[in-house]
């Protein structure tokens, strides 16, 4: 007989398996070399309920704000917040070819709406400045509404991020005492 297929938590736990940096290939790093001593620090590792909320929040920031370079970021960073640098590491998926898009025009919106920008620019300058190009674009009135939505939607969403992982590891730890009590009272 056939065993089932994995679920969805086991499928995720496997690919996070597979596409979390090691401790092995963090010190094979030529970049990181001069400071493995540093990033390789057990606290920073270890999967705790203070360092994994730090970890998600701090990726969450590097994910969005850093365009490139984003996983070295998150674990030079990781070392003064006291973060857990594969939290952080993994959180930087969070932007990816398919979500950038979007959170971009996102951002762009709030950003808009946060600077009231609505009346004092008539009609698309998102499209104008794109179809000009990105010189012409970074000069243009649609770039501060975009930074200024940048920076809100990446507070929001690391705030969102830390509290949610907080929340998670509660419930999760609660799974295991109630699993605990269970098995000591059979």
């Amino acid at each position: 007989m056939a065993s089932a297929a994995p679920g969805l938590w086991q499928r995720f736990a496997g690919w996070c398996a597979r596409n979390l940096p090691t401790r092995e290939s963090m010190e094979n790093s030529r970049l990181l070399r001069p400071v493995a001593h540093r990033v390789l620090a057990p606290h920073l590792w270890r999967f705790t309920r203070r360092s994994v909320p730090r970890g998600v929040a701090l990726g969450m920031v590097t994910g969005i704000l850093f365009p490139v370079a984003q996983i070295p970021f998150s674990a030079m960073l990781a070392l003064p917040l006291r973060a857990n640098i594969p939290a952080a590491a993994l959180t930087t998926f969070i932007t990816n070819p398919f979500t950038t898009p979007p959170l971009w025009v996102a951002a762009y919106w709030i950003g808009k709406w946060a600077l009231r920008i609505d009346a004092a620019l008539p009609g698309d300058p998102v499209r104008e400045a794109a179809n000009a190009g990105w010189a012409q674009w970074l000069l243009s009135d649609a770039a501060p509404a975009t930074a200024v939505g940048l920076l809100i939607v990446t507070g929001a969403f690391a705030i969102g991020g830390y509290f949610l992982s907080m929340f998670g590891w509660r419930l999760w730890i609660a799974r295991k005492w109630r699993n605990r009590r269970t098995r000591n009272q059979d």
